[in-house]
Protein backbone atom coordinates (compact mmCIF):
# COMPACT_ATOMS: atom_id res chain seq x y z
CA UNK A 1 0.00 0.00 0.00
CA UNK A 2 0.95 3.55 -0.28
CA UNK A 3 2.78 5.54 2.52
CA UNK A 4 2.17 9.05 3.44
CA UNK A 5 5.15 11.08 4.30
CA UNK A 6 5.66 14.75 4.43
CA UNK A 7 6.21 14.79 0.85
CA UNK A 8 2.79 12.93 -0.23
CA UNK A 9 2.42 9.72 -1.09
CA UNK A 10 4.94 7.18 -2.09
CA UNK A 11 3.85 5.38 -5.19
CA UNK A 12 4.98 1.94 -7.30
CA UNK A 13 3.61 -1.47 -7.57
CA UNK A 14 2.97 -1.83 -3.99
CA UNK A 15 1.15 1.90 -3.54
CA UNK A 16 -0.63 0.65 -6.42
CA UNK A 17 -2.40 -1.65 -3.83
CA UNK A 18 -2.39 -4.73 -6.22
CA UNK A 19 -1.07 -7.96 -5.97
CA UNK A 20 1.96 -8.84 -8.66
CA UNK A 21 1.57 -12.40 -10.29
CA UNK A 22 4.20 -14.09 -12.32
CA UNK A 23 8.13 -13.22 -11.59
CA UNK A 24 10.26 -14.34 -8.95
CA UNK A 25 9.18 -14.50 -5.40
CA UNK A 26 10.24 -11.88 -2.57
CA UNK A 27 12.81 -12.99 -1.43
CA UNK A 28 14.44 -15.36 -4.76
CA UNK A 29 17.81 -13.74 -6.05
CA UNK A 30 19.05 -11.89 -3.68
CA UNK A 31 20.01 -8.41 -5.09
CA UNK A 32 17.34 -8.55 -7.85
CA UNK A 33 14.46 -5.63 -7.03
CA UNK A 34 11.02 -6.37 -8.65
CA UNK A 35 10.16 -4.19 -11.47
CA UNK A 36 7.33 -2.57 -11.30
CA UNK A 37 4.41 -3.55 -13.51
CA UNK A 38 3.39 -0.46 -14.75
CA UNK A 39 0.81 -2.33 -16.64
CA UNK A 40 -1.10 -4.67 -13.87
CA UNK A 41 -3.59 -1.72 -13.53
CA UNK A 42 -4.92 -1.42 -16.63
CA UNK A 43 -4.78 -5.14 -17.26
CA UNK A 44 -7.06 -5.40 -13.94
CA UNK A 45 -9.43 -2.79 -15.03
CA UNK A 46 -9.56 -4.46 -19.02
CA UNK A 47 -10.92 -7.49 -17.06
CA UNK A 48 -13.78 -6.36 -15.72
CA UNK A 49 -16.23 -7.16 -17.69
CA UNK A 50 -18.09 -4.25 -20.16
CA UNK A 51 -14.83 -2.05 -19.08
CA UNK A 52 -12.64 -0.25 -21.88
CA UNK A 53 -8.99 1.75 -21.40
CA UNK A 54 -9.58 4.18 -23.46
CA UNK A 55 -6.41 5.99 -22.67
CA UNK A 56 -3.84 6.60 -20.34
CA UNK A 57 -2.85 10.00 -19.62
CA UNK A 58 0.65 11.82 -19.01
CA UNK A 59 -0.98 14.77 -17.05
CA UNK A 60 -1.88 12.77 -13.67
CA UNK A 61 -1.67 14.98 -10.56
CA UNK A 62 1.47 13.28 -8.10
CA UNK A 63 0.76 10.34 -6.80
CA UNK A 64 -1.88 9.36 -9.13
CA UNK A 65 -2.68 7.39 -12.81
CA UNK A 66 -4.85 9.01 -14.45
CA UNK A 67 -7.01 6.55 -17.20
CA UNK A 68 -10.00 7.57 -19.25
CA UNK A 69 -12.37 4.51 -19.13
CA UNK A 70 -15.26 3.17 -21.34
CA UNK A 71 -18.09 1.15 -19.73
CA UNK A 72 -21.17 -0.72 -21.81
CA UNK A 73 -24.35 0.42 -20.01
CA UNK A 74 -27.79 -1.03 -20.90
CA UNK A 75 -30.12 2.37 -22.30
CA UNK A 76 -32.74 0.77 -19.93
CA UNK A 77 -31.45 -1.62 -17.09
CA UNK A 78 -34.93 -2.47 -16.35
CA UNK A 79 -34.35 -4.42 -20.27
CA UNK A 80 -30.65 -4.73 -19.82
CA UNK A 81 -30.31 -7.17 -23.31
CA UNK A 82 -31.17 -4.58 -25.43
CA UNK A 83 -29.38 -1.33 -26.71
CA UNK A 84 -26.97 -0.29 -24.84
CA UNK A 85 -23.98 2.86 -24.98
CA UNK A 86 -20.62 3.39 -23.66
CA UNK A 87 -20.51 5.72 -20.85
CA UNK A 88 -17.44 7.77 -20.41
CA UNK A 89 -15.64 7.23 -16.96
CA UNK A 90 -11.94 8.93 -15.93
CA UNK A 91 -9.70 7.13 -12.97
CA UNK A 92 -7.39 8.78 -10.46
CA UNK A 93 -5.90 5.80 -9.28
CA UNK A 94 -3.68 5.77 -6.13
CA UNK A 95 -3.75 2.96 -4.20
CA UNK A 96 -6.52 0.01 -3.66
CA UNK A 97 -5.82 -0.19 -0.26
CA UNK A 98 -7.46 3.90 -0.07
CA UNK A 99 -11.26 5.22 -0.04
CA UNK A 100 -12.62 5.56 -3.52
CA UNK A 101 -14.59 8.80 -4.39
CA UNK A 102 -17.36 8.52 -6.62
CA UNK A 103 -17.36 11.69 -8.97
CA UNK A 104 -21.35 12.13 -10.48
CA UNK A 105 -21.02 15.22 -12.83
CA UNK A 106 -24.33 15.48 -13.56
CA UNK A 107 -22.69 16.72 -17.18
CA UNK A 108 -20.23 15.94 -19.27
CA UNK A 109 -16.77 14.15 -18.23
CA UNK A 110 -13.68 16.49 -17.67
CA UNK A 111 -10.65 15.25 -18.78
CA UNK A 112 -8.49 18.14 -16.98
CA UNK A 113 -7.20 15.68 -13.74
CA UNK A 114 -9.31 17.87 -11.12
CA UNK A 115 -9.20 15.83 -7.78
CA UNK A 116 -12.48 16.56 -5.43
CA UNK A 117 -12.80 18.17 -2.11
CA UNK A 118 -13.39 14.67 -0.76
CA UNK A 119 -10.72 12.89 -2.91
CA UNK A 120 -7.96 15.59 -1.64
CA UNK A 121 -9.35 15.55 1.86
CA UNK A 122 -9.27 11.56 2.21
CA UNK A 123 -6.26 10.91 -0.42
CA UNK A 124 -8.40 8.53 -2.64
CA UNK A 125 -8.40 7.12 -5.75
CA UNK A 126 -11.43 9.08 -7.75
CA UNK A 127 -14.05 7.61 -10.42
CA UNK A 128 -16.20 10.21 -12.21
CA UNK A 129 -18.72 9.52 -13.90
CA UNK A 130 -20.38 11.03 -17.26
CA UNK A 131 -23.97 11.63 -17.36
CA UNK A 132 -26.00 9.88 -19.83
CA UNK A 133 -27.01 11.50 -22.72
CA UNK A 134 -23.76 14.14 -21.76
CA UNK A 135 -20.49 14.28 -23.68
CA UNK A 136 -19.84 11.31 -25.20
CA UNK A 137 -22.20 9.06 -22.87
CA UNK A 138 -25.17 9.41 -25.72
CA UNK A 139 -27.35 6.19 -26.46
CA UNK A 140 -28.20 6.13 -30.27
CA UNK A 141 -30.64 8.20 -31.61
CA UNK A 142 -32.59 11.14 -30.15
CA UNK A 143 -34.66 9.46 -27.89
CA UNK A 144 -34.41 10.98 -24.50
CA UNK A 145 -36.93 8.59 -22.71
CA UNK A 146 -34.43 6.82 -20.57
CA UNK A 147 -33.35 10.23 -19.65
CA UNK A 148 -34.48 9.88 -15.78
CA UNK A 149 -33.19 10.25 -11.98
CA UNK A 150 -33.78 6.03 -11.78
CA UNK A 151 -32.12 5.37 -14.79
CA UNK A 152 -29.01 7.42 -14.14
CA UNK A 153 -28.78 5.68 -10.72
CA UNK A 154 -28.65 2.36 -12.02
CA UNK A 155 -25.75 3.60 -14.14
CA UNK A 156 -23.60 4.54 -11.09
CA UNK A 157 -24.74 1.21 -9.21
CA UNK A 158 -23.36 -0.81 -11.73
CA UNK A 159 -20.01 1.93 -11.79
CA UNK A 160 -19.50 1.36 -8.42
CA UNK A 161 -20.58 -2.97 -8.06
CA UNK A 162 -17.87 -3.30 -11.07
CA UNK A 163 -14.58 -1.24 -9.52
CA UNK A 164 -15.71 -2.65 -6.17
CA UNK A 165 -13.93 -5.54 -6.58
CA UNK A 166 -10.61 -3.57 -7.18
CA UNK A 167 -11.21 -1.04 -4.60
CA UNK A 168 -12.73 -3.14 -1.21
CA UNK A 169 -12.29 0.01 0.79
CA UNK A 170 -15.21 2.64 1.16
CA UNK A 171 -16.58 4.87 -0.91
CA UNK A 172 -17.99 7.98 -0.89
CA UNK A 173 -20.18 9.69 -3.96
CA UNK A 174 -19.56 13.33 -4.60
CA UNK A 175 -21.41 15.97 -6.75
CA UNK A 176 -21.44 19.95 -7.43
CA UNK A 177 -25.08 21.31 -8.59
CA UNK A 178 -26.78 18.65 -10.90
CA UNK A 179 -23.97 16.53 -9.71
CA UNK A 180 -24.65 16.68 -6.16
CA UNK A 181 -28.34 16.38 -7.00
CA UNK A 182 -27.51 12.60 -8.96
CA UNK A 183 -25.29 11.69 -5.93
CA UNK A 184 -28.45 12.06 -3.78
CA UNK A 185 -30.32 10.52 -6.73
CA UNK A 186 -28.12 7.60 -6.51
CA UNK A 187 -28.64 6.89 -2.68
CA UNK A 188 -32.26 7.08 -2.66
CA UNK A 189 -32.35 3.94 -5.49
CA UNK A 190 -29.14 2.42 -4.27
CA UNK A 191 -28.42 3.45 -0.45
CA UNK A 192 -26.08 0.95 0.47
CA UNK A 193 -23.64 1.21 -2.53
CA UNK A 194 -21.64 4.09 -0.81
CA UNK A 195 -20.48 4.71 2.63
CA UNK A 196 -21.79 8.38 2.74
CA UNK A 197 -22.02 11.49 0.36
CA UNK A 198 -20.96 15.30 -0.06
CA UNK A 199 -23.19 16.91 -1.78
CA UNK A 200 -22.33 20.69 -2.96
CA UNK A 201 -24.83 23.37 -4.39
CA UNK A 202 -27.01 21.03 -4.77
CA UNK A 203 -30.65 22.08 -5.89
CA UNK A 204 -34.11 20.72 -4.28
CA UNK A 205 -37.44 22.22 -6.30
CA UNK A 206 -39.31 19.32 -4.60
CA UNK A 207 -43.02 20.88 -6.62
CA UNK A 208 -42.64 22.45 -9.68
CA UNK A 209 -45.54 24.56 -9.37
CA UNK A 210 -44.37 26.19 -6.04
CA UNK A 211 -41.59 28.78 -6.40
CA UNK A 212 -42.11 30.69 -2.70
CA UNK A 213 -38.62 29.82 -1.69
CA UNK A 214 -36.83 31.64 -4.40
CA UNK A 215 -38.56 34.72 -4.45
CA UNK A 216 -38.53 35.33 -0.53
CA UNK A 217 -34.58 33.87 -1.28
CA UNK A 218 -34.30 36.84 -3.84
CA UNK A 219 -35.79 39.11 -1.40
CA UNK A 220 -33.55 38.77 1.11
CA UNK A 221 -30.31 38.60 -0.96
CA UNK A 222 -27.83 41.92 -0.68
CA UNK A 223 -28.79 44.64 0.18
CA UNK A 224 -32.41 46.99 -0.37
CA UNK A 225 -30.55 49.35 -3.00
CA UNK A 226 -28.98 46.23 -4.37
CA UNK A 227 -32.03 44.84 -5.38
CA UNK A 228 -33.51 47.64 -6.67
CA UNK A 229 -30.42 48.24 -8.82
CA UNK A 230 -30.79 44.42 -10.21
CA UNK A 231 -35.06 45.64 -10.81
CA UNK A 232 -33.98 48.88 -12.52
CA UNK A 233 -31.62 47.58 -14.49
CA UNK A 234 -33.75 45.05 -15.97
CA UNK A 235 -36.13 47.47 -17.04
CA UNK A 236 -33.05 49.70 -19.05
CA UNK A 237 -32.27 46.58 -20.45
CA UNK A 238 -35.77 45.72 -21.82
CA UNK A 239 -36.14 49.73 -22.84
CA UNK A 240 -33.10 49.43 -24.93
CA UNK A 241 -34.71 45.95 -26.37
CA UNK A 242 -34.14 47.02 -30.06
CA UNK A 243 -30.94 48.03 -30.05
CA UNK A 244 -29.81 45.60 -28.17
CA UNK A 245 -30.58 42.75 -29.74
CA UNK A 246 -29.70 44.05 -33.19
CA UNK A 247 -26.43 43.70 -31.70
CA UNK A 248 -27.23 40.42 -30.21
CA UNK A 249 -28.13 39.26 -33.55
CA UNK A 250 -25.19 40.89 -35.11
CA UNK A 251 -22.45 39.27 -32.78
CA UNK A 252 -24.50 35.48 -33.07
CA UNK A 253 -24.33 35.68 -36.93
CA UNK A 254 -20.74 36.76 -37.30
CA UNK A 255 -19.95 33.43 -35.18
CA UNK A 256 -22.57 31.51 -37.25
CA UNK A 257 -24.58 30.98 -34.59
CA UNK A 258 -28.52 30.63 -34.81
CA UNK A 259 -31.76 30.68 -32.24
CA UNK A 260 -33.85 28.27 -34.32
CA UNK A 261 -34.24 25.82 -30.72
CA UNK A 262 -35.35 28.99 -28.86
CA UNK A 263 -37.04 30.88 -31.64
CA UNK A 264 -35.43 34.07 -32.15
CA UNK A 265 -32.82 36.50 -30.56
CA UNK A 266 -35.23 39.01 -29.40
CA UNK A 267 -37.00 35.85 -27.31
CA UNK A 268 -33.64 34.69 -25.97
CA UNK A 269 -32.66 38.40 -24.88
CA UNK A 270 -35.90 38.75 -22.57
CA UNK A 271 -35.57 35.41 -20.95
CA UNK A 272 -31.62 36.69 -20.07
CA UNK A 273 -32.62 39.64 -18.89
CA UNK A 274 -35.49 37.84 -16.96
CA UNK A 275 -32.47 35.14 -15.78
CA UNK A 276 -30.08 37.54 -14.84
CA UNK A 277 -30.93 38.67 -11.01
CA UNK A 278 -30.92 35.17 -10.18
CA UNK A 279 -27.10 34.40 -11.99
CA UNK A 280 -25.99 37.26 -10.47
CA UNK A 281 -26.20 36.06 -7.59
CA UNK A 282 -25.49 32.71 -8.18
CA UNK A 283 -22.14 33.46 -9.64
CA UNK A 284 -21.21 36.90 -8.33
CA UNK A 285 -20.16 38.54 -5.55
CA UNK A 286 -21.91 41.27 -2.42
CA UNK A 287 -19.28 43.58 -4.06
CA UNK A 288 -20.18 42.62 -7.65
CA UNK A 289 -21.10 45.73 -9.75
CA UNK A 290 -24.66 46.69 -10.78
CA UNK A 291 -24.79 49.52 -13.78
CA UNK A 292 -26.49 52.68 -12.42
CA UNK A 293 -29.00 54.92 -13.73
CA UNK A 294 -26.38 57.17 -16.12
CA UNK A 295 -24.87 53.09 -17.62
CA UNK A 296 -25.40 53.97 -21.53
CA UNK A 297 -26.83 50.69 -23.70
CA UNK A 298 -23.05 49.48 -24.34
CA UNK A 299 -22.43 48.89 -20.48
CA UNK A 300 -25.81 47.30 -20.22
CA UNK A 301 -25.05 45.01 -22.75
CA UNK A 302 -21.38 44.34 -20.90
CA UNK A 303 -23.40 43.81 -17.94
CA UNK A 304 -26.29 41.26 -18.98
CA UNK A 305 -23.35 39.13 -21.40
CA UNK A 306 -21.28 38.96 -18.04
CA UNK A 307 -24.05 37.74 -15.84
CA UNK A 308 -26.47 35.74 -18.43
CA UNK A 309 -23.88 34.93 -20.84
CA UNK A 310 -25.73 35.68 -24.09
CA UNK A 311 -24.04 32.73 -26.35
CA UNK A 312 -26.23 30.24 -23.66
CA UNK A 313 -29.30 30.52 -25.68
CA UNK A 314 -27.90 30.30 -29.34
CA UNK A 315 -27.98 26.95 -30.95
CA UNK A 316 -24.21 25.57 -30.17
CA UNK A 317 -24.86 25.66 -26.76
CA UNK A 318 -28.35 24.85 -26.31
CA UNK A 319 -28.32 21.92 -28.52
CA UNK A 320 -25.34 20.48 -26.58
CA UNK A 321 -27.64 21.17 -23.08
CA UNK A 322 -30.97 19.98 -24.26
CA UNK A 323 -30.58 16.78 -22.25
CA UNK A 324 -30.00 19.15 -19.07
CA UNK A 325 -33.23 21.20 -20.10
CA UNK A 326 -35.21 17.92 -20.69
CA UNK A 327 -34.30 17.19 -17.23
CA UNK A 328 -35.96 20.11 -15.63
CA UNK A 329 -39.00 19.61 -17.31
CA UNK A 330 -39.72 16.00 -17.04
CA UNK A 331 -38.67 15.42 -13.29
CA UNK A 332 -35.99 18.39 -12.06
CA UNK A 333 -38.43 21.05 -11.90
CA UNK A 334 -37.67 24.72 -12.28
CA UNK A 335 -38.15 27.71 -11.33
CA UNK A 336 -40.31 30.55 -12.46
CA UNK A 337 -39.02 34.62 -12.35
CA UNK A 338 -41.03 36.98 -11.12
CA UNK A 339 -42.41 39.65 -13.71
CA UNK A 340 -44.45 41.88 -12.32
CA UNK A 341 -42.21 45.01 -12.37
CA UNK A 342 -41.53 44.18 -15.86
CA UNK A 343 -45.05 43.39 -16.96
CA UNK A 344 -45.32 45.94 -19.39
CA UNK A 345 -42.16 45.52 -21.63
CA UNK A 346 -42.31 41.40 -21.78
CA UNK A 347 -43.49 39.84 -25.00
CA UNK A 348 -42.96 36.08 -24.88
CA UNK A 349 -45.05 34.63 -21.69
CA UNK A 350 -43.74 31.78 -20.09
CA UNK A 351 -40.44 32.04 -22.22
CA UNK A 352 -37.60 30.50 -19.17
CA UNK A 353 -39.49 27.47 -18.68
CA UNK A 354 -37.62 24.29 -20.43
CA UNK A 355 -39.84 23.84 -22.79
CA UNK A 356 -38.44 26.43 -24.69
CA UNK A 357 -34.87 25.36 -24.72
CA UNK A 358 -35.83 21.41 -25.94
CA UNK A 359 -36.60 21.10 -29.68
CA UNK A 360 -40.24 20.88 -30.53
CA UNK A 361 -40.35 17.59 -32.00
CA UNK A 362 -38.74 16.06 -28.44
CA UNK A 363 -41.63 15.19 -26.25
CA UNK A 364 -42.40 16.30 -22.86
CA UNK A 365 -44.26 15.11 -19.91
CA UNK A 366 -43.80 16.32 -16.21
CA UNK A 367 -43.12 14.03 -13.45
CA UNK A 368 -44.62 15.60 -10.60
CA UNK A 369 -43.80 12.39 -8.62
CA UNK A 370 -39.84 12.29 -8.31
CA UNK A 371 -38.94 14.64 -7.22
CA UNK A 372 -41.53 14.76 -3.74
CA UNK A 373 -40.31 10.70 -3.00
CA UNK A 374 -36.93 11.69 -3.47
CA UNK A 375 -37.46 14.15 -0.57
CA UNK A 376 -39.53 11.82 1.39
CA UNK A 377 -36.75 9.11 1.38
CA UNK A 378 -33.75 11.85 1.84
CA UNK A 379 -36.18 13.46 5.31
CA UNK A 380 -37.32 10.06 6.58
CA UNK A 381 -34.54 7.69 5.34
CA UNK A 382 -31.30 9.02 4.83
CA UNK A 383 -28.37 8.47 6.11
CA UNK A 384 -24.41 9.71 6.24
CA UNK A 385 -25.47 12.78 3.85
CA UNK A 386 -23.71 15.85 3.94
CA UNK A 387 -24.75 19.26 2.33
CA UNK A 388 -22.63 22.08 1.68
CA UNK A 389 -24.54 25.14 0.98
CA UNK A 390 -23.71 28.76 -0.28
CA UNK A 391 -25.34 31.79 1.93
CA UNK A 392 -25.75 33.22 -1.32
CA UNK A 393 -26.59 31.40 -3.83
CA UNK A 394 -30.44 30.98 -5.17
CA UNK A 395 -29.92 28.00 -6.62
CA UNK A 396 -30.39 26.61 -3.20
CA UNK A 397 -32.91 28.75 -1.76
CA UNK A 398 -35.15 25.16 -1.45
CA UNK A 399 -32.40 22.91 -0.11
CA UNK A 400 -32.17 19.15 0.49
CA UNK A 401 -33.46 18.29 4.49
CA UNK A 402 -31.73 15.37 5.79
CA UNK A 403 -33.39 13.78 8.65
CA UNK A 404 -31.29 12.86 11.84
CA UNK A 405 -29.10 9.71 10.82
CA UNK A 406 -25.63 10.84 10.80
CA UNK A 407 -26.13 13.67 8.14
CA UNK A 408 -25.99 18.13 8.07
CA UNK A 409 -26.63 20.93 5.59
CA UNK A 410 -23.61 23.31 6.49
CA UNK A 411 -23.97 26.76 5.41
CA UNK A 412 -21.05 28.47 3.85
CA UNK A 413 -20.82 32.31 4.71
CA UNK A 414 -21.59 35.33 1.79
CA UNK A 415 -20.68 32.40 -0.60
CA UNK A 416 -22.57 31.79 -4.06
CA UNK A 417 -22.40 28.49 -5.98
CA UNK A 418 -19.44 27.69 -5.76
CA UNK A 419 -19.20 26.36 -1.59
CA UNK A 420 -16.74 24.74 -0.82
CA UNK A 421 -15.59 22.78 2.86
CA UNK A 422 -13.07 25.65 2.66
CA UNK A 423 -15.50 28.43 2.86
CA UNK A 424 -17.35 26.65 5.86
CA UNK A 425 -16.40 28.48 9.36
CA UNK A 426 -13.64 26.71 10.93
CA UNK A 427 -15.93 24.92 13.31
CA UNK A 428 -18.36 23.31 10.85
CA UNK A 429 -15.29 22.15 8.62
CA UNK A 430 -13.79 20.47 11.56
CA UNK A 431 -17.76 18.72 11.23
CA UNK A 432 -17.47 17.96 7.69
CA UNK A 433 -13.91 16.80 7.99
CA UNK A 434 -14.97 14.26 11.27
CA UNK A 435 -18.08 12.80 9.58
CA UNK A 436 -15.90 12.12 6.04
CA UNK A 437 -12.90 10.59 7.99
CA UNK A 438 -15.09 8.60 9.69
CA UNK A 439 -17.57 7.50 6.69
CA UNK A 440 -14.46 6.52 5.02
CA UNK A 441 -12.88 4.60 8.35
CA UNK A 442 -9.73 6.84 7.73
CA UNK A 443 -8.06 7.54 11.16
CA UNK A 444 -7.52 11.36 11.85
CA UNK A 445 -3.91 11.98 11.83
CA UNK A 446 -2.52 13.48 15.26
CA UNK A 447 -1.23 16.68 15.98
CA UNK A 448 2.05 17.63 16.00
CA UNK A 449 3.84 18.22 19.02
Amino acid sequence: MGTWTRRGLLTGAAAAGFAHTGGAAPGRAAGRARRPRRDELAARLRALPGLRVVEERADAPPGYRHLVLGLCQPVDHARPRRDTFEQRLTLLHTSATRPTILFTTGYEAVLAPRLTEAATLLHGNQVQVEHRHFGTSRPPGTDLTHLTIRQAADDHHRVVHLLRTLYPGAWISTGSSKGGMASVYHRRFHPQDVDGTLAHSAPHNVDDGEDSAYHRFLDRTGTPAQRQALADVQRRLLQHRAELVLRYENESTATGATFRIIGDADKAFEIAVLRAPFMFWQNGTATAHVPGPDAGPDELYRWLDAHARLTAYTDPVVRAHVPYFYQLGTQLGYWDPRTDHLADLLRHPGAPRPRTFVPADVPMRFDPVAMPDVDRWVRRHGERLLFVNGTRDPAVAEPFRPGPRDSRVLWAPDTNHRAALADLTPADRATATAMLTRWARVPRRPRRP
